[in-house]
């Protein structure tokens, strides 16, 4: 807890899984609901529409969460590089 309150440890990379999987199922849930926002029922613009959807939602939202976890990790091994030099 110590670690959490003075700094010493990062807590978000541990908040971006909870993220990634909350943005994924955003994905598929508007993806679905994209696929059936039809005219009365589904056709197929809008099930290639929702297909879409889901396909660069999941995409998208691993290729941010990887970004943001690329930054931490930078961090992570910039802050080793200055605890060994100093």
């Amino acid at each position: 807890m110590r670690d959490i309150l003075f700094f010493d440890s990062m807590l978000t990379p541990k908040i971006i899984t909870v993220v990634y999987w909350l943005l994924l199922f955003f994905a598929v849930v508007g993806g679905i609901g994209s696929m059936f926002a039809g005219y009365g029922g589904m056709s197929f613009g809008s099930f290639l529409t929702g297909l879409g959807m889901i396909v660069l939602g999941v995409i998208g939202a691993r290729i941010w969460c990887e970004l943001l976890i690329v930054l931490f990790k930078i961090h992570e091994n910039i802050r080793k590089l200055a605890d060994r030099e100093a």
